[in-house]
């Protein structure tokens, strides 16, 4: 044996070790624990605190379900389904193919793409609300992610109730190119329509939101508030660091920072969600309602002059 197979042989023996002592991430992703500023931690008493770490306060990520079951309650609302447009239209494949990490990710989510759209109530407001799972390839967003998006924005018109998103995810979908960078536009034309129509839009920032996605349809909301300590990002913080050659703050793209400098209208708490949003729902409704009463009022009066001018 000679000593190139020696260290071969060697490696291999360290790597089934290092294997058997350590676990795989399938594994980690299926215990009963996960981990936090005090280190473990049990998923169940993390889920019976809304998914909030009791110690440090951090806002852990959650899935599209989790995120509804918070907001409208459990079992009060319902999932719509939404196109699936074409996959893997570039035939994209690298260390291993678009269409392989389509279906690991609709495995590891049980989601058709990484956005859900869901319509339920809240204080008596019919309202539509959509999500983002950051455990379907990042959050990112491509052709089936803009559909479902912009599905959620005609529901809101056809059924004329407000519509509230919880925005996550690294960006628009390398895998798809161009095709997942039109939907940055294609989600902004749909958030304009909406507005069009009088209904409100809220945007509620969650942990990580990042890239296209922030410079699109998420920045867009008559209201935009943040759950505390989230990410709230364009381009990266390394990036922008050796851009500018300055050293930034640690809180630097935090939502208390973005807060601080006026992109983000307010902060509120996972547990208090429901509540906020709903009073605000309230106001904005009212508005648009008098708004709608006034204009109503406008062209009656315009309709009847040309009545009163002919007698």
């Amino acid at each position: 044996m000679n000593w190139l197979t020696r260290i071969k042989t060697f490696g291999d023996k360290i790597k089934r070790n290092l294997q058997k002592k350590f676990p795989t991430k399938e594994e980690i992703a299926n215990s009963d624990w996960t981990s936090c500023c005090k280190g473990p931690i049990l998923k169940k008493d993390l889920e019976e605190n809304l998914w909030v770490c009791n110690s440090c306060e951090k806002h852990h990520r959650i899935s599209c379900k989790q995120r509804f079951d918070i907001f409208f309650g459990k079992n009060r609302y319902e999932i719509l389904n939404t196109p699936i447009p074409t996959e893997d239209p570039l035939n994209w494949k690298d260390t291993k193919s678009y269409k392989d990490r389509l279906i690991q990710a609709r495995k590891k989510t049980g989601q058709n793409c990484a956005v859900m759209i869901a319509k339920g109530q809240i204080d008596g407001i019919q309202i539509t609300a959509g999500a983002i799972n950051f455990d379907y390839i990042g959050g990112s967003v491509g052709a089936a992610e803009g559909e479902a998006i912009i599905y959620g924005v005609q529901h809101a018109i056809d059924n004329k109730t407000p519509y509230v998103f919880f925005p996550c995810g690294g960006g628009q979908r390398m895998f798809e190119s161009p095709i997942a960078l039109a939907n940055m536009t294609r989600t902004t034309l749909a958030i304009n329509e909406l507005k069009k129509n009088n209904l409100p839009y809220i945007s509620c920032f969650t942990d990580p939101t990042a890239g296209g996605i922030t410079a699109s349809f998420a920045m867009l909301g008559d209201l935009n508030i943040a759950e505390p300590g989230c990410l709230i990002a364009f381009a990266g913080k390394r990036v922008i660091q050796a851009t500018v050659k300055e050293e930034l703050s640690s809180d630097f793209q935090t939502s208390e920072f973005v807060l601080q400098h006026g992109f983000v209208d307010r902060i509120v708490h996972r547990k208090d969600l429901t509540n906020e949003i709903g009073k605000l729902l309230e106001i904005l409704l009212k508005k648009n309602s008098e708004v709608n009463s006034e204009l109503s009022n406008e062209t009656s009066t315009i309709i009847e002059r040309p009545t009163k001018a002919a007698s």
